[in-house]
């Protein structure tokens, strides 16, 4: 034990502390050379004896001060270009380290950017194809219905395929995956490109989707492998950026470019996007998993001199191996499904889908409303009408993570909780406070004004100061709920935010196939009506439950994961 603090006083981390996917360390130098982070098992005296919140809220709350910044002043560990992990990880300008926390911000935020914009690239693909499905009809010669399949198939690849991502990403690394997922992303968007017929162009569009879709739940696990608990809501604000800005940019993108260049123009525009991110992450997104404690090395006993295996038996082993491999790939990532069984990350994953669900149907509204009496806009207008929901969301991501952050850092020193160290305990419930019950209510009615404004007729800047406001509230929920799941589950970040990406990309599938059909039906006055009163009463019901439950239902679920 002392000499393992002696090495890391010498060169600032030890091998050891590089798993940061096992349990808490219960030594002192653990929680010395940890940081902080939003689990339970933080509770821990300088024995590595857990104790409870009361107790901890005895530790001095001065010494916080002078600890919070232990690990930003040890100087960083970097990794050996020829020892660093990743495809092509020599090439990378941004060095691996051994503990990413110890990146300074400015690297820190230049992964954060980049990551965000890999994240755009799926959510464009499906927005960007809207105002190009007429020309599309024509020119493969196909009914309306079936063309829109090459855009509901293509967000149904992308709730299902980071399932597999999430999971690969846990083992093989973050940047194995972008670079092949990205990779995959070029060739397929350029066969999509090169479609003679509907049917291709269906089935290299489902692919191209679920290629890029990977950035949609690794892209989270990366901003929590470099990011702290208490600075990681601003940080997942600004990456929340990159997959929100995809479908509101796309519909101007795509008008423009099919009325200069005609629809094939989109899927060159997203081949294009697609190998500028590949250029980015091969050159400046380094590996951030922790690296994994190597597991126990199985002894088997042989006789000394030759041995031999029998056929038989040779094939049974490589018959499990293969079966294990097969289990690997196929069906543990299906696991990801079954973390719905926790209450805490069943209700926050239900909360940001019908958010998510929402921000379709408005959507679909606006290209529905704005393109008939009394407006009668044009296409590009009508792109343009999607950007005060930009601006929602910039601004949401400038102030709203900043503002969680702290409110995250009020709550621990309201409520006392420090570690041995004194060192601030941050919980993922914190993140619902006066910012959730707000943002519960205020894009709700956001949906209501916009609805009824529009079926009207008001002038459209009333709708367009309604979506502003429906921008910037569910900017903090997408936020608040994407962070808390990687707090929910820090050992499987990535997997609770696949979670998150599969269940709310249904509801947005669901959104944009039966908008169009109740708007028809019911007016867009009592659709949006509807629609609000659901996301309100549901934002309201889960916040209750989690900040009433959260505490409870975290130790079972970390009792369960052994976490």
């Amino acid at each position: 034990m002392d000499e393992k603090a002696e090495d890391t006083s010498l060169h600032g981390t030890s091998p050891e502390d590089e798993d940061t996917t096992a349990s808490i360390a219960t030594s002192k130098h653990d929680v010395e050379d940890r940081s902080i982070d939003a689990i339970p098992e933080q509770f821990l005296t300088s024995n590595g004896i857990p104790v409870d919140e009361e107790a901890a809220a005895t530790a001095p709350a001065e010494r916080s001060r002078s600890q919070a910044s232990s690990a930003r002043s040890r100087p960083m560990s970097i990794v050996p270009r020829l020892k660093r992990r990743g495809l092509f990880a020599q090439l990378t300008l941004v060095p691996e380290v051994e503990r990413p926390y110890e990146y300074p911000n400015k690297i820190k935020w230049t992964i954060t950017a980049f990551v965000a914009l890999a994240a755009c690239a799926a959510p464009m693909g499906s927005a960007i194809f809207y105002p190009a499905l007429p020309d599309m009809s024509k020119d493969l010669g196909a009914s309306p219905t079936v063309v829109n399949l090459t855009v509901a198939l293509y967000m149904l690849a992308m709730s299902i395929f980071p399932l597999w991502w999430s999971s690969f990403s846990e083992t093989l690394g973050r940047r194995n995956i972008y670079i092949s997922s990205f990779f995959l992303n070029i060739v397929f968007s350029l066969l999509s490109g090169l479609s003679v017929n509907i049917a291709m162009l269906i089935v290299f569009r489902l692919l191209s989707g679920g290629a890029a879709a990977s950035v949609q739940a690794v892209g989270a696990g990366t901003i929590a492998d470099i990011w702290e608990s208490r600075e990681r809501g601003r940080a997942m604000g600004y990456f929340y950026l990159g997959p929100l800005m995809g479908p509101l940019l796309a519909p101007i993108i795509g008008g423009a470019l099919t009325e200069a260049f005609g629809w094939r123009s989109t899927v060159w525009f997203l081949t294009a996007y697609g190998a500028v991110v590949f250029v980015f992450v091969l050159f400046c997104i380094p590996e951030t998993l922790a690296k994994r404690r190597p597991g126990p090395i199985a002894q088997t006993s042989q006789p000394e001199g030759l041995s031999r295996v029998s056929t038989t038996r040779s094939v049974q082993v490589r018959s499990k191996q293969a079966a294990v491999w097969l289990k690997r790939c196929f069906i543990d990532p299906l696991e990801v499904i079954t973390y719905l069984r926790f209450p805490a990350v069943a209700i926050t994953v239900y909360y940001a889908a019908i958010t998510f669900g929402s921000l379709y149907v408005l959507n679909i509204t606006i290209q529905s409303a704005f393109s008939q009496a009394p407006y009668g806009y044009s296409a590009i207008i009508i792109g343009l009408l999607y950007l005060p929901s930009s601006l929602g969301y910039f601004a949401a991501s400038l102030l709203g993570g900043r503002w969680i952050d702290r409110i995250m850092v009020r709550a621990a020193e309201k409520a006392q909780r420090y570690d041995a160290n004194g060192k601030l305990i941050y919980l993922p419930e914190d993140r619902m406070r006066e910012n959730a019950w707000i943002s519960a209510t205020l894009y709700p009615g956001a949906l209501i004004w916009s609805g009824w404004t529009t079926y009207y007729g008001v002038h459209w800047t009333a709708p367009c100061v309604a979506n502003f406001f429906f921008g910037f509230g569910s900017m903090l929920v997408f936020s608040a709920a994407t962070t808390m799941l990687t707090e929910f589950m820090p050992r499987r970040s990535s997997s609770g935010v696949a979670l998150n990406n599969f269940v709310r990309n249904i509801f947005s599938c669901t959104g944009g196939i039966v908008g169009q059909p109740l708007i028809d039906a019911m007016g867009v006055g009592w659709l949006m009506t509807t629609l609000g009163l659901i996301a309100w009463l549901s934002g309201n019901v889960s916040i209750y439950l989690l900040r009433k439950n959260s505490r409870k239902w975290r130790e079972q679920m970390d009792k369960a994961l052994n976490q």
